[in-house]
């Protein structure tokens, strides 16, 4: 386990408020990061995304950093752009 995991276990172990803002957190980051991998799995920059998009290359940066806030609909629109679909679950 590596140092910064240890520190977020304790953390959230010893700070409720840390642990509920951590997850939350988290998952918008890791939303972010699994729009990127898809983007560059096809192997396309932002900028030939925003254009299929109709969007800036601002936007796309935004959608892949700053996830937190991102409607399903959005979500769908980037994947069908990458002849991708978008999957939910709940567990």
């Amino acid at each position: 386990m590596t140092d910064l995991k240890k520190y977020t276990e304790k953390r959230k172990k010893n700070d409720m408020i840390f642990a509920l803002n951590f997850e939350e957190g988290y998952q918008s980051f890791k939303i972010g990061i699994l729009l990127k991998q898809a983007r560059k799995s096809v192997g396309i920059t932002q900028e030939e995304l925003a254009i299929r998009l109709k969007t800036k290359k601002s936007a796309i940066s935004r959608m892949e950093n700053h996830a937190e806030d991102i409607k399903l609909s959005t979500l769908e629109k980037f994947a069908n752009s990458l002849g991708m679909n978008i999957e939910i679950r709940i567990y």
